[in-house]
């Protein structure tokens, strides 16, 4: 083989490697540094719960590649194939919800049933020893990484917690993004207990109840006055008696949550205190 030969052999090879190099940066980057010093100290203890119920970005970046830990990004999945928590798996925003059938089905979109969820969250990697952590792009997400918190806490997993922010003050604090999809490794025998009803009230409980209860539609105005049924409901408008409040006037623009005095006074102005029973949709 000349050496002619040999030269143009190696200048593939380098090329070859230059290009794998920037496909490998481009699917791993790190977000432009922004000014983190008031998110290093989140006080999520202001919170009622708040540390059984909040993780932030900082004690997450801390844990990352730790085998003892799954990440969950309940994002729409186009949304995370733009960027996401490197080693979080893709859920999207019903991934532990029963979807069979159409919107309006009886049980459509509630929590799955105990033998499925359990195969579901075995599939993800997830164990009873393994702290969870589950998080979306809050606002274009929308919010999905709560709603899974919930329904693993409903299914009595006590290990689980939500980030606080999301992925958009997980930018905001220039942490590492991934655009490499996670596969994870399968878990076995995680054991779930019997789902906490107190977690959700069903059609019957709403009807039972209306008089007396308080209920909050956190939807946008459109879907409250019934001018946008885009999301599969069978009619437009909202549960007779309903206060609205967007669910997004609880959160700061940059995604943290509005401090426990802010959120009352909220409340207040639809009319509910602390200590007030209401149910939220």
């Amino acid at each position: 083989m000349s050496k002619k030969t040999l030269f143009v052999i190696a200048s593939v090879i380098i090329a070859i490697v230059a290009v794998l190099a920037v496909l490998v940066a481009n699917n791993r980057t790190k977000q432009p540094v922004v000014d983190t010093k008031k998110y290093l100290n989140i006080d999520i203890c202001q919170f009622k719960n708040g540390s059984d119920i909040f993780i932030t970005p900082h004690e997450l970046q801390q844990k990352l590649g730790h085998d003892n830990i799954v990440i969950l990004d309940a994002s729409h999945p186009k949304v995370y194939g733009k960027g996401h928590i490197p080693g979080a798996v893709s859920i999207g925003f019903k991934g532990l919800s029963n979807c069979m059938g159409k919107p309006g089905d009886k049980e459509w979109g509630t929590i799955l049933p105990k033998d499925r969820l359990t195969k579901k969250l075995e599939s993800l990697g997830i164990d009873n020893n393994k702290l969870v952590v589950a998080y979306s792009d809050i606002f274009k997400g929308p919010g999905g990484g709560g709603r899974a918190v919930w329904q693993m806490k409903m299914a009595g997993l006590d290990n689980v917690r939500l980030l606080y922010g999301g992925l958009e003050l997980w930018k905001r604090c220039g942490y590492e993004l991934s655009r490499e999809p996670v596969i994870p490794v399968c878990a076995e025998n995680i054991v779930l207990k019997d789902y906490d009803e107190s977690f959700r009230a069903n059609q019957e409980y709403i009807f039972k109840n209306l008089d007396t209860i308080k209920i909050v539609d956190v939807r946008s105005l459109k879907e409250f006055t019934g001018d946008d049924t885009s999301r599969g409901e069978a009619r437009g408008g909202h549960i007779k008696g309903s206060q609205w409040l967007d669910w997004t006037w609880l959160m700061n623009k940059d995604a943290s949550v509005k401090s426990p005095g802010k959120i009352i006074e909220l409340m207040a102005g639809i009319g509910i205190k602390p200590g007030d029973e209401f149910v939220l949709y």
